[in-house]
């Protein structure tokens, strides 16, 4: 057994990080306008999302209000859980992501008063359960030390770009598994680490927000993680999420305008769940294959409200569409003309 998979490069993942470039390019310059508040209510974000995907029950309010150290009610694991997370991300921008020493304190950090011994690989086994059956099962333990640095001897010397490197190492991390508890905690907060040393930015980016708005993808993309070659559609998933987070964390006065009438139309076709093209066009009244796509699809995937369910395969049979975190978050908007039509005097 190892902890190396293999992965594809696909026209996908470029795209997607060309992309990603162009919405941090946008986002720095907007970064210098935010102002401290947007800062700490992304900060929430991310402590939020990061532990609800773990069954933390706190909400953003009760976050907010452990962090300026007031007292919540709440259960006190879940408690220590936020304050934790809370050390955790005001470190991480310090650490070295290659450095084991570094990642061994972060893992102390974050489960403090969480475990017996914090900060230590585990020794013993681990198994990872879904709801029917268990879904992976990690190394021996005493192969842990080794899979960890040849891992971080990998990510210290690759010279892959680093939204794909740390999208890997996230990948192969959850692989290994190498902690008692706080793996999945661990890993996000990791990569995030990663994107942070190579562009700062990422340290004000509630990625691990929209992993919560996706949690059932992310538990289905991480799940492939025990059959070697199978990464490739994690990386999509989490390059996909990272550039929905980098666009929603950029404030603009062209959001509305981005979302035509068509789009808008594909939007609420979309809102009951994910259909096939064929599927689509029929809810649409469409005929015309190439306008579904023109009008359609291809405004809407480029705004990256809509993506496709099987994006390394385009031309896949059970090829499906969806909304993506950002589609969903925007608003159901009017019928068509019917923002023209309001503007119109009754002509009784």
């Amino acid at each position: 057994m190892t902890a190396t998979h293999r992965h594809t490069i696909t026209s996908t993942i470029l795209d997607l990080s060309e992309r990603i470039g162009e919405a941090i390019g946008r986002a720095e310059d907007a970064a210098l306008r935010a102002d401290l508040r947007l800062r700490r209510v992304n900060r929430i974000r991310t402590i939020h999302g990061t532990l609800a995907i773990e069954g933390n029950t706190l909400t953003e309010g009760q976050i907010s209000t452990i962090l300026d150290g007031k007292p919540v009610v709440a259960p006190l694991r879940e408690i220590q859980e936020v304050r934790n997370a809370i050390r955790a991300y005001e470190q991480y921008p310090q650490w070295n992501p290659a450095n084991e020493a570094d990642l061994l304190i972060a893992h102390e950090i974050l489960m403090a008063g969480l475990l017996d011994a914090p900060g230590q690989y585990r020794r013993g086994s681990v198994a990872v359960t879904g709801p029917e059956a268990v879904d992976h099962i990690g190394p021996p333990a005493s192969r842990v030390p080794r899979l960890m640095a040849e891992l971080l001897s990998r990510l210290d010397g690759t010279a892959e770009h680093p939204l794909i490197a740390s999208s890997v190492f996230h990948y192969e991390f959850e692989f290994i598994h190498p902690f008692e508890d706080g793996n999945g905690r661990m890993g996000r907060l990791w990569q995030t680490a990663i994107l942070t040393r190579w562009k700062p930015l990422f340290s004000d980016i509630p990625v691990e927000s929209l992993i919560r708005v996706r949690q059932s993808e992310y538990y289905e993309a991480i799940r492939e993680r025990s059959t070697p070659g199978k990464s490739t559609p994690f990386i999509v998933f989490i390059l996909e999420t990272i550039l929905a987070a980098v666009r929603d964390s950029t404030p603009t006065d062209q959001e509305s305008d981005q979302v035509t009438d068509l789009v808008a139309r594909l939007l609420a076709a979309l809102r009951d769940g994910r259909k096939s093209a064929a599927e689509l066009m029929s809810a649409l009244g469409l005929s015309h294959r190439p306008t579904f796509r023109n009008d359609y699809i291809r405004p809407a995937r480029s705004a990256g409200l809509v993506e496709m369910t099987h994006p390394e395969s385009p031309t896949a049979k059970n090829q499906k569409y969806r909304l993506t975190a950002r589609g969903r978050a925007i608003p159901r908007l009017s019928p068509p003309g019917a923002r023209r039509r309001a503007g119109r005097r009754n002509p009784r």
